[in-house]
């Protein structure tokens, strides 16, 4: 009889107790710049050290305290997602938003190439690259927790499983992420550290994004197509009836009205969004890094476009029912979010206050008092209270390497076995050791301002373009996100979508291996051929 395989959290505490054990392993270390005088001109590089090595041991009960600590931010952004999408649940607008789709779609069938094609490859395609050009453009990675809420529930009644709603925006943005060419938290500061001028090589990088995209969507459409013909043939059927009941509701016998308090919230958010445009007349949308020069922006009234939207969807949507009014708040939630991120900068704070204001005003519309938006609030972080602890435990793991003070020393014996490699090997290695540093790493911004100092001087002793190793990092950097333990991003998404770690290492390991072997073969021409800022 097989072992029952632990619970996630377990899992996770193991790995934690593992990072332990390897702080009495390997010695300490860490790098530090050191500032050299070449003739006139003062250098910094840096230089690694050996330190007296901080075995931890009872620790590892602390580092939760630490790792919930170091990734409050998500933490809360996940129980503020999840309380505001249960206000807005409790009106049934997302079923009825789930099944006004698919009627909408099942229309488009009599269209004999769409037809052909099939309707929902189609929409899982287009959605996929909508996520996987935010995740290269602006490197969208927390925000996708927000949408699993959204498109889990779309794929189930799509005929579909969880996976492939994860998919449809989890495992497309990290598509983009890896394929990055404007991502100014991987690209742009891995570039900058690496003195190379900033996006320079974009035009193999959009190569390789288009590449790895097109793999990735074609792996995910032989899936669902395998899981359309027999839903029981998913790994996460039985899980799944968690998203089959939640969406059971008789959305068709639903009642359709407006209630006064609708139309109040639309009119307060309105008056809100006027004096918004008012403030805000104009927004200049960055992609790249425009103080370098590299990059675009274009600046237009984008608020107040919205707003002027808002006035006449809203009203249109307040006509026909409260339920279509809530998903107009949704939508354009959505777009503020955009327009947020590339206009002015958001994170995850502003963010969750954005979809927390969405939550409140559905509740009004939805004639709930403030008790009762309260308790649904509270109901929601309850049920999603298991993703949020995830988080948590896995950042206990960085935090025990950290405090052993052993990545140093783990980068500082991996960057030597490069040395008397030709240039492939070499440049292979450079990913593998990318790779394998995201595991106990997975901000692609920290890993960059460590390792970049240390592989771009490295790359110059031995010959090899400091571009291709940017390129190294970027893979290296990238695809693991999906599968790395440590990664709370992804422990949180695979909480809400209510999918086990053990099932969804299981279900993605051919793709990741598939992702690995197609990183390597593009990184051959970054040191084989002459390429545009290569």
């Amino acid at each position: 009889m097989l072992k029952k395989i632990p619970h996630t959290y377990a899992i996770v505490f193991y790995i934690i107790l593992i990072a332990a054990v390897l702080t009495w392993i390997i010695p300490g270390g860490e790098y530090v710049e050191t500032t050299k005088l070449v003739g006139d001109e003062e250098i910094s590089t840096v230089e690694f050290q050996r330190t007296e090595s901080q075995p931890q041991s009872w620790q590892v009960f602390a580092a939760l305290y630490k790792g919930f600590e170091n990734q409050a931010g998500i933490i809360v952004f996940i129980l503020m997602i999840g309380g505001a999408f249960w206000i807005m649940n409790f009106s049934k607008a997302i079923d009825v938003g789930i099944f006004a789709f698919i009627r909408f779609t099942s229309k488009l069938e009599r269209v004999k190439l769409i037809r052909i094609i099939g309707v929902n490859n189609i929409i899982i395609t287009l959605i996929m690259i909508m996520f996987s050009l935010f995740g290269a453009v602006f490197g969208m990675s927390e925000e996708t927790i927000a949408f699993i809420i959204i498109l889990v529930p779309l794929a189930i009644t799509m005929g579909y499983d969880s996976i492939v709603g994860v998919c449809m925006v989890f495992v497309a943005a990290g598509l983009g992420f890896a394929g990055a060419f404007l991502n100014p938290f991987t690209i742009g500061i891995a570039q900058g550290i690496a003195e190379l001028p900033l996006y320079s090589g974009i035009y193999y990088r959009l190569f390789c994004w288009l590449v790895i995209t097109i793999i990735g969507i074609a792996y995910v459409l032989r899936y669902a197509h395998k899981i359309k013909k027999n839903p029981k043939s998913s790994i996460m059927y039985q899980e799944d009836e968690y998203w089959r009941n939640h969406g059971k509701q008789q959305t068709e016998k639903l009642a359709y009205y407006t209630p006064k308090s609708a139309w109040i919230a639309y009119l307060i958010i309105l008056v809100s969004l006027v004096l918004f445009s008012f403030q805000y007349q104009t927004t200049t949308v960055s992609i790249g890094d425009i103080e370098s020069g590299i990059g675009t922006s274009f600046s237009g009234p984008f608020i107040p476009i919205l707003t002027l939207l808002f006035a006449i969807t809203g009203f249109l949507s307040l006509r026909k029912s409260v339920h279509f009014f809530i998903l107009t708040l949704l939508s354009f939630t959505i777009l503020f979010l955009i327009l947020g991120v590339m206009g002015y900068a958001w994170y995850i704070m502003k963010i969750a206050a954005l979809f927390f204001a969405l939550g409140i005003f559905s509740g009004l519309a939805f004639q709930q008092n403030a008790s009762s938006i309260v308790k649904l609030f509270l109901e929601g972080c309850k049920d999603i209270l298991s993703a949020a602890i995830i988080v948590g435990l896995a950042g206990g793991i960085i935090v025990i390497l950290e405090d052993g003070k052993v990545i140093d020393s783990i980068l500082y014996v991996l960057s030597r076995s490069m040395n008397n490699l030709g240039d492939v090997a070499t440049v292979g290695i450079m990913y593998v050791i990318q790779t394998a540093i995201n595991v106990v790493i997975p901000s692609g911004s920290a890993k960059a301002a460590l390792t970049m100092p240390i592989m771009a001087p490295f790359s110059d002793l031995i010959g090899l373009s400091r571009q291709a190793t940017v390129v190294a990092f970027q893979f290296g950097d990238g695809f693991t996100n999906m599968i790395t333990p440590t990664s709370g991003v992804l422990l949180g998404v695979l909480s809400v979508a209510k999918i086990p770690y053990e099932k969804w290492v299981r279900w993605i390991t051919p793709l990741m291996i598939i992702l690995a072997v197609l990183g390597f073969l593009l990184l051959i021409p970054t040191v084989t051929m002459t390429l545009n800022g290569f």
